[in-house]
């Protein structure tokens, strides 16, 4: 019975985080497509508040992503604009 390979760098977690981030950074700069702009953001939610997001979305007329980046955007804007 042969014995696996341990799979190196899958689901590891970084040794230092504030280089495993500025490579990320680095590695996306040069992407033309608007990419190196944007971070994934995972995040869990029941199957009915995934249906009302859902159909929040299509009655006006929006992507799921879109209105959720300006919800954000509404609830946490960058430093300095939080009073405007």
């Amino acid at each position: 019975m042969s014995t696996r390979a341990p799979r190196s760098g899958f689901a590891r977690r970084p040794a230092d985080p504030e280089t495993w981030v500025r490579a990320a950074k680095e590695q996306s700069a040069g992407r033309a497509d608007g990419a190196a702009n944007t971070a994934r953001l995972t995040i869990d939610v029941t199957p009915a508040q995934r249906g009302r997001i859902k159909i929040a979305a299509f009655e006006r007329g929006m992507t799921v992503a879109d209105m959720l980046r300006e919800l954000l955007e509404r609830e946490f804007p960058p430093a300095g604009d939080a009073g405007q």
